[in-house]
């Protein structure tokens, strides 16, 4: 699904030419992977069990170099980049809450 979306991104865009195209489906799991000359790139490797990882790339209009990996498993989507925001700290005053209740529980 990845691919084919990368694909119309692309297509929808400009004309590019694709350097690798490799979609190999096998009783064990599965292997995808997209190579495109304007350095666009996505791969995907999955097993049976419905675990995936992968990696998808493009160089964006400012010329910055985006690169996601993530993981989908039983824990769900799991996306990894320098470029993903990240949630802020937890204030000092909330984490002195979280210690004291658990040093204190509750008798009920």
């Amino acid at each position: 699904m990845l691919v084919c979306s990368l694909v119309a991104l692309v297509a929808a865009n400009a004309v590019v030419e694709v350097k690798e195209l490799v979609n190999d489906v096998n009783p064990d799991g599965f292997q995808s992977r997209l190579v495109l000359d304007d350095g666009t790139a996505a791969s995907a490797n999955g097993d049976v069990h419905g675990n995936i990882d992968g990696v998808f790339e493009w160089i964006s209009p400012e010329g910055v170099h985006v690169r996601v990996s993530y993981k989908a498993d039983e824990n769900g989507y799991q996306p990894q980049s320098d470029l993903l925001p990240t949630p802020p700290p937890i204030p000092a005053a909330i984490l002195k809450a979280i210690a004291y209740i658990e040093a204190n529980p509750s008798k009920n």
